[in-house]
């Protein structure tokens, strides 16, 4: 399943996603994961919560970042949450341009059991419908 969290720049994003994440710790029974572009809000996770900053991995691209999803989750053979902060920024791309990455998603989640919460700077009318289904 994915779920996506939507909102122009500034509007607290972020401090939602975390709160989502800490919020599933006590009912989670298998890896949870939290990529982020920056360490903001690093310290603001539980520590049950795997934190990864892409910044640290060069990650160029929305193929790039793809292949990095799918390496941090075929690392764990129990994961079942996945949290994406700015899938925009890391992307380096439009929210408009990232079809084949939401299809990706899509499909990892579905063959791997997991909740993928990503983050999108855009507001309601700027989604596409492939990213809108997700709302």
């Amino acid at each position: 399943m994915i779920k996506v969290i939507y909102g122009a720049k500034g509007t607290g994003k972020t401090k939602i996603l975390i709160d989502a994440a800490n919020a599933t710790v006590s009912q989670a029974k298998g890896h949870m994961i939290f990529i982020s572009d920056s360490k903001r809000g690093m310290y603001d996770l539980e520590r049950e919560i795997r934190f990864i900053d892409v910044s640290e991995y060069d990650i160029a691209g929305e193929a790039a970042l793809c292949g990095f999803i799918k390496g941090v989750i075929a690392g764990n053979h129990d994961n079942e949450y996945v949290y994406i902060d700015g899938i925009v920024r890391i992307a380096g791309k439009p929210v408009a341009e990232l079809a084949s990455f939401f299809y990706m998603l899509d499909k990892v989640a579905t063959q791997g059991s997991l909740t993928i919460t990503v983050s999108v700077t855009a507001t309601k009318e700027e989604l596409p419908d492939f990213v809108a289904k997700y709302v």
